[in-house]
């Protein structure tokens, strides 16, 4: 892709990588001569704007020269005189060099030329500053002359050596080494390289190509391994790149021969050390990759050779190439069509020959050498990957990556990178409270946490919410809490018997006193929670007894027509009805009920009632509630500021079973009609109810944003309140509801956030059958790694899909041959042995597509090798699988009333073989089938294809007999093929169903070494050990009393099942079968 372009013969070079805005500084060519055959050149500098669109650089300053350039280099070499754009050094003809203030040219101020040095003989082609050292410059011209001079002190320059090469020839390239700071190297056009040591003064190697061949044209050093450098030949004979390493210096490492003619230039990028740019004779410019020496990018210049390429050194994919034809062209490496750029050029030309008038359109012809689009670089560059990346993890991990921050090394190494796990904490208060909690409950001594919350709180509310939370796991917690509401029955008594020792009480009426007053008071205040004592009895007794005058006088019976006689007459017949009737009537209350209490319990109910709709007091509706016991209407009807009344009458009258349901009633009464105040104490009454779901709820509502540290105080109360209620019932019947749930696993994630995993782990309920529940314990489980091997593996939480498997029908054709088949056994109620059944199965038409006439085929025979085993397909036919979820409700087959041989529940291996076993040799093979293999064609010399016979395919099979397992170990059979089948229908790669396939074949070996009774008793014990493992679905301890069979048994008893049987273990541990 072109970016830019200037039309100059000329030389270039960019500014270094620290100067910005970019530059692009250009000297006229001495190899170049224009139409004007003028010797005078001139140094331009061109800002690089890639913002602007169009192909044209904008000049920012020009000076004339006396004479053209040979080679121009740019270095950031400044002192306190410049101001930090750097110089430029020109090498030119007559071995003059010289040295320009960069800043001056732009500001066309100052005098540019800081020196002009005049010591080499002939022109000045190689030039180079130094990486480490910027006041250093190397210039090389004609007769092997090579020059170190420091800008600090132009006056006496300095050589690397003697002349080494005899005889003199010119010096065409020059470079500094990229890792070692006093390490030179020099490249001449007879195909040496001479490498120098400044510290020595003196060349330490020659590198030479031994054809004799090489015309160097270009060096340059790798620019991360010390040892390595490049030479580029511009012979057309011999147009390679030689990649050479200082270490083995006898031949080139690599070469590159993709050019097809002589190469004039390389250039390797300073940030992807595996790019090399070369310019040739071939009008092409490759890019090549040294790792894998292949050309990565190729840009093919359409007009003439390019004889200077050289990437940006602050733009890593901008290079530029400067032609024979007098262009210099900025591109990228990352391609683009050049239908745009000959568009632009197609208006350029109409524009210069139109006459106001557009040109006829052109029929241009197809373009088939030159192709439109140029690819990009086939490998992303080192520049365009991230040198470091950052993700975070389950658990609050954070994985970062990233290349070491070492210096470079001189040997190649590979390229390492890192990777880090680290823990991240953002919550240090919020873990802190999580574990003072966990270690509370773990502890049992929540009563002490409790009353340090209650300490800490500073809102009353909150105080009042946790003295309620600790009275729930204390005893008698109903007294208590009406205790905490106000409530006391000791001071209620204090109060009453002040109240009847004042002038404002009943008067001089004989009523008790004292210890009798105190006794009748508490019976009547305790008639629902506790029981009448025999010291009450006696003291009310007692008390009856004093009202009782000791002289007593005669009295009379009224008969008169008044109410007193009336009343005498019904108590004289009996007529307790009519009598209570006169009382109300005549507002005489007390005799009202005195009399309904003698007449049963209907009349008194109907007394009372009668009383409470005549009697209209502020009292009457408590008294009502009380003596009715219409707990649910008071809930409903009584005033929201008398709410804690309303709990206190629940807690000292509403049995246990409609206790909770009557404490919610009220706390949504208090969410609904009350203010926020009275929301918050609605918490109360849930404490009290045990309702933690209500508890949750109502504090959805007071906190909108759920924090950390409010999400804590939530499942503090939540945990504590559980613990209570799991002291009253059973711990399994504590079901945490939708709104608990939500909060739990938002607690739990927020906790494996912050890293505490096991602590996440045990806060969900492992009962609970909610998916997001489910989903997180399984998510913790595997997210703790090894640490929880111990423990029991948290049933998946999602339905298992078959993937890949596409059932179809029994009509499917497949090749012909033997199809086995069998019937799954069904329970009955006698015992029964499973037999397989075998049917030969007519072939269909084969799905793979005929030979083509003509062919020659050689009759082969369908045998099997030893030891080969089909697998019996399952009644659904070949390759028809059950569908997803069938594969969540396998199970091992139906024993029906087999029974296991008792074995040992605890497997004992014998004693370890002490001397080696000799002439280790395989048992012999039994059947492995139960129908032998069907030879479908028979073995002929080739001649003529010929057909399948049908007679020999209904040819009846011979039948041979196969042996029954024994009764006591079939169902280790039973347990296996089980087995094999549930990891069958869970496997979706190939690979598995190979191993699963192989493993079926082999276990017959088991099975006929059962058959025959050839195992030994330990064996037989582990193998049942295994089935009942493998039944249990515990794999692990399958694997590890598998380990222990095969390490005390002899290799040639169990080396023929062992290992597949391994395998499958394996297998079903990893699926989670």
């Amino acid at each position: 892709m072109k970016l830019k372009e200037v039309e100059r013969p000329a030389v270039q070079v960019w500014s270094p990588a620290s100067q910005y805005p970019v530059y692009l500084a250009t000297g006229t060519s001495a190899q170049q001569l224009d139409a004007s055959f003028s010797t005078n050149g001139t140094l331009e500098i061109f800002e690089v704007d890639f913002r602007d669109p169009s192909l044209d650089l904008k000049r920012k300053g020009v000076l004339s020269a006396s004479s053209r350039f040979h080679k121009l280099i740019w270095g950031s070499f400044g002192n306190g005189l410049l101001e930090g754009s750097g110089v430029i050094a020109g090498g030119r003809d007559n071995g003059m060099l010289t040295l320009y203030n960069v800043t001056h040219i732009l500001s066309s101020g100052k005098e540019p030329v800081i020196a002009q040095k005049q010591k080499h003989t002939g022109a000045v082609r190689a030039l180079d500053f130094n990486p480490f050292q910027g006041n250093l410059l190397a210039s090389g011209a004609n007769d092997s002359e090579i020059f170190i001079w420091d800008l600090n002190n132009l006056s006496v320059p300095m050589t690397p050596g003697s002349k080494s090469q005899q005889p003199p020839e010119d010096v065409k390239a020059l470079s500094w080494n990229r890792q070692v700071q006093h390490i030179l190297s020099s490249a001449h056009p007879s195909g040496k390289a001479v490498v120098w040591d400044l510290r020595k003064n003196e060349p330490i190697i020659k590198v030479s190509d031994h054809s004799n061949r090489m015309h160097c044209s270009g060096l340059a050093w790798h620019p991360d391994i010390a040892t390595q450098l490049v030479l580029c030949s511009e012979d057309d004979r011999l147009p390679v790149i030689q990649l050479w390493d200082l270490r083995f210096a006898s031949s080139p490492l690599k070469l590159l021969e993709s050019h097809s003619r002589g190469i004039l230039s390389v250039s390797w990028s300073q940030a992807d050390a595996e790019l090399l740019l070369s310019s040739a004779k071939d009008n092409q410019i490759l890019c090549w990759n040294l790792g894998s020496t292949e050309v990565v990018y190729k840009l093919p210049t359409q007009s003439s050779w390019c004889f200077d390429v050289q990437w940006c050194p602050r733009d890593p994919p901008v290079f530029s190439a400067a032609s024979f034809d007098g262009w210099i062209s900025l591109y990228s490496v990352m391609g683009r069509s050049w239908e745009v750029q000959q568009m632009r050029q197609a208006d350029k030309i109409s524009s210069s020959f139109s006459k106001g008038q557009p040109l006829p359109p052109l029929q241009v012809p197809e373009q088939v050498a030159q192709a439109s689009l140029i690819p990009p670089l086939k490998k992303p560059p080192k520049w365009m990957r991230r040198p470091a990346g950052v993700s975070f993890a389950f658990g609050g991990k954070l994985v970062t990556f990233g290349l070491p921050s070492t210096p470079a090394r001189q040997v190649p190494q590979p390229c390492l990178r890192l990777v880090f796990i680290s823990q991240v904490t953002t919550e240090s208060e919020f873990l802190l409270r999580s574990a003072e909690l966990q270690e509370a409950l773990g502890s049992g001594n929540l009563l002490n946490y409790c009353q340090n919350k209650i300490q800490e709180a500073s809102l009353q509310s909150e105080k009042m919410l946790w003295q309620f939370l600790k009275v729930t796991l204390e005893k008698d917690s109903r007294m208590k809490f009406l205790k905490l509401l106000g409530y006391s029955k000791d001071e209620l008594q204090k109060k009453v018997a002040t109240w009847l020792k004042s002038d404002s009480g009943l008067g001089e009426s004989p009523l008790p006193k004292g210890d009798d007053l105190k006794c009748i008071r508490q019976q009547a205040f305790c008639s629902q929670t506790s029981k009448h004592t025999d010291e009450e009895a006696s003291a009310s007794s007692t008390f009856f007894d004093e009202l009782v005058p000791q002289n007593m006088t005669p009295w009379e019976i009224p008969t008169t027509e008044d109410v007193d006689g009336l009343l005498s007459q019904a108590l004289l017949l009996g007529e307790l009805g009519p009598a209570v009737e006169l009382c109300l009537k005549e507002e005489r209350f007390a005799d009202a009920i005195i009399l309904a209490q003698a007449g049963g319990t209907d009349l008194l109910k109907q007394t009372q009632e009668c009383y409470l709709a005549k009697k209209k007091t502020r009292i009457t509706p408590l008294l009502a509630c009380v003596i009715q016991k219409n707990w649910k209407d008071m809930v409903c009807a009584c005033s929201m500021k008398n709410w804690r009344e309303a709990l206190a009458l629940l807690l000292t009258y509403s049995g246990p079973e409609k206790f909770p349901e009557l404490c919610d009633i009220l706390g949504t009464r208090m969410e609904q009609e009350g203010s926020r105040a009275l929301t918050s104490e609605a918490r109360l009454c849930y404490v009290c109810s045990g309702s933690v779901e209500r508890l949750v709820e109502c504090w959805a509502k007071c906190h909108q944003t759920s924090s950390p540290m409010a999400l804590q105080d939530l499942m503090e109360k939540v945990m504590v309140l559980n613990r209570s209620l799991e002291l009253l019932q059973e711990p399994d019947g504590v079901t945490p509801g939708p709104a608990t749930t939500y909060r739990v696993t938002q607690y739990a994630n927020l906790l494996a956030a912050q890293g505490s995993l096991v602590t996440a782990m045990s806060y969900l309920p492992s009962d609970c059958v909610q998916p997001p529940i489910q989903q997180l314990r399984d998510r913790l489980f595997h997210a703790q790694g090894s640490g929880v091997l111990g423990q029991q593996s948290p049933p998946f939480p999602f339905p298992r899909v078959v993937v890949g498997a596409t059932p179809y029908s029994q009509e499917t054709s497949h090749r012909l041959g033997f199809q086995p088949s069998h019937q799954m056994s069904t329970p009955s109620p006698r015992p029964r042995i499973f037999t397989p059944q075998s049917s030969l199965v007519m072939p269909s038409t084969p799905s793979h597509p005929s030979p083509c006439p003509g062919s020659r085929m050689q009759n082969t025979s369908d045998c099997r090798p030893p030891g080969f085993q089909a697998v019996q397909p399952s009644a659904l036919g070949p390759g028809l699988r059950p569908g997803p979820q069938d594969s969540l409700k396998s199970s091992p087959v139906p024993r029906g009333n087999l029974q296991r041989k008792k074995f040992p529940e605890t497997f004992m291996p014998p004693a370890p073989i002490t001397s080696p076993v000799m002439c280790l040799t395989p048992e012999p093979r039994g059947v492995l089938s139960s129908q032998p293999a069907v030879s479908l064609v028979s073995h002929a010399p080739p001649g003529v294809p010929g057909e399948l016979s049908l007679q020999q395919l209904q040819r009846p099979p011979e039948k041979m007999e196969k042996k029954e397992l024994p009764p006591e170990h079939q169902s280790l059979k039973i347990s296996f093929e089980a087995l094999l089948q549930r990891c069958s229908l869970s496997a979706t790669d190939l690979k598995t169903k190979r191993k699963l396939d192989e493993a079926a074949r082999r276990l017959e070996h088991l099975y006929e070494k059962l058959c025959e009774g050839t195992l030994s008793p330990h064996v037989l014990a582990g193998l049942h050990e295994v089935a009942r493992c493998v039944d249990a679905g515990s794999f692990e301890q399958g694997l590890a009393v598998h380990a222990q069979v095969v390490g005390c048994s002899s290799f040639s008893e169990v080396s023929s099942f062992m290992p597949v049987l391994k395998s499958v273990l394996t297998i079903a541990h990893k699926l989670r079968i």
